[in-house]
């Protein structure tokens, strides 16, 4: 049976305890009672996944009758720090910690053929794709636990599952060519859809996996009544219909879909997890299906402090900019550096607004004006902007600032806003 456990709903909130039932109850189903285990959960910059709290309790649970390693699923992130570790999984010993280098320790299982990425993506790519994951995944583990959160995503359209082995611990081949896949397919076909060309992809290459005691924890999260966030959902299992069950869930609680197009949004980055662009582009990539044509997009991020996670991305954004697909692929056929960095190429096309809305950011210290423009932004004092756009008063949703309407979000990472008729409705 595919899926080995599910609790949720709509209205659900699951709790420590009933959390720790599941997550025990899903070892237990494995058949296995001792042995190496290796859990592979998203890092800070999905703090609200609950995906800390899961992995404390399998170390408190099972750290006895199991070596366990812990390896976070940094995909291109640079990797956590001994304040990052401490903030996402408390006191767990930091020794038990893997790092994922996704340039250099990675092994190659196949390829995905150029005709196969021609037919995924309509004939606009043909290039073939390396499917690699971290060698670490082969080191003889009697149970491999996949951890994170689904929620919409830019690149695959609701993120985790498949993503988090071919991305997570992925290499660089298929992180960039997967990413610039999705980019030339288009994110207003993607975002917040459960079968996409890059899902197909991700789903393809773990195929190659199967052989490994792979399982899936999954966890749905949304915020409740009083803005805290709940956990709507657990789902757990090997294969696709424990994330497909997720995927439903996700799309019913964690979507805001509007009847009219919005003039002016506001959007809050948390310092404590949106310290770069690459990361706080989410209020870009979450928003633009909902923004009006010459509206505007207005970014508080006082822990902002690079553009790229990864110190090449960084300069390549530095160099090209966020200036819109057409620039974009005119880079891409013309620089070589860009050829060979193809994710950070769809970064580009991803946190551009394609001229439709104007994208105002507003750092703190750690980035400059010139820095801030020299991108292709707009830059917005962010002590004014904060005075006027307090996040500590405002509440998601719809308000009147000095006579003008805004809608407010205050973490882009745990939602998608989009119109009705995008989907039909």
């Amino acid at each position: 049976m595919a899926v080995w456990l599910e609790k949720g709903g709509a209205d659900c909130s699951i709790n420590s305890a009933e959390l720790r039932e599941l997550v025990v109850e899903t070892v237990r189903k494995s058949g296995k009672t001792g042995g190496r285990m290796l859990l592979l959960p998203p890092d800070h910059t999905r703090l609200n996944s609950r995906a800390g709290e899961i992995t404390r309790i399998l170390v408190a649970e099972f750290g006895g009758d199991w070596e366990i390693d812990i390896m976070p699923a940094l995909g291109t992130h640079s990797p956590m720090g001994p304040e990052q570790l401490k903030l996402m999984f408390g006191d767990i010993p930091q020794s038990m910690f893997l790092v994922h280098d996704w340039r250099n320790d990675v092994e190659k299982l196949g390829v995905a053929t150029g005709e196969y990425i021609s037919e995924l993506s309509g004939g606009k790519v043909d290039y073939e794709v390396a499917i690699e994951v971290n060698r670490q995944l082969f080191a003889g583990y009697d149970l491999i636990l996949s951890i994170g959160q689904v929620v919409p995503h830019e690149v695959v359209g609701l993120a985790n599952y498949t993503k988090n082995l071919m991305v997570g611990v992925g290499g660089s081949d298929i992180i960039n060519k997967s990413h610039f896949l999705g980019a030339v397919t288009g994110m207003e076909s993607i975002m917040g859809r459960a079968d996409t060309p890059v899902r197909r992809l991700f789903n393809y290459g773990a195929s190659f996996l199967k052989d490994l005691p792979i399982v899936f924890m999954l966890t749905v999260m949304a915020k409740d009544e009083t803005g805290s966030m709940a956990m709507r959902g657990f789902f757990a299992g090997t294969d696709e219909e424990a994330f497909l069950h997720a995927a439903d869930l996700s799309i019913r609680t964690n979507f805001t879909l509007l009847d009219e197009p919005l003039k002016k949004v506001v959007v809050f980055l948390d310092p404590e997890e949106f310290n770069s662009t690459w990361l706080g582009n989410k209020a870009v990539y979450r928003t633009r299906m909902a923004i009006a044509d010459g509206g505007e997009l207005i970014i508080l991020a006082p822990g902002l402090k690079e553009f790229g996670e990864d110190p090449e991305n960084d300069r390549l954004i530095r160099k090209y900019g966020y200036r819109g697909t057409p620039f974009t692929l005119k880079a891409v056929a013309e620089n070589e550096e860009l050829r060979n960095s193809l994710g950070a190429a769809a970064h580009l096309i991803h946190g551009s607004s394609e001229g439709r809305f104007s994208i105002t950011y507003c750092p703190g210290a750690g980035v400059s004006r010139e820095e801030i423009e020299s991108v292709g932004f707009r830059y917005g004092d962010l002590s004014e902007m904060v005075r006027k756009y307090d996040p500590k008063k405002l509440q998601d949703g719809f308000h009147t600032v000095d006579g003008e309407e805004i809608f407010y979000i205050s973490n882009p990472a745990l939602g998608l806003w989009a119109l009705k008729r995008q989907f039909g409705l």
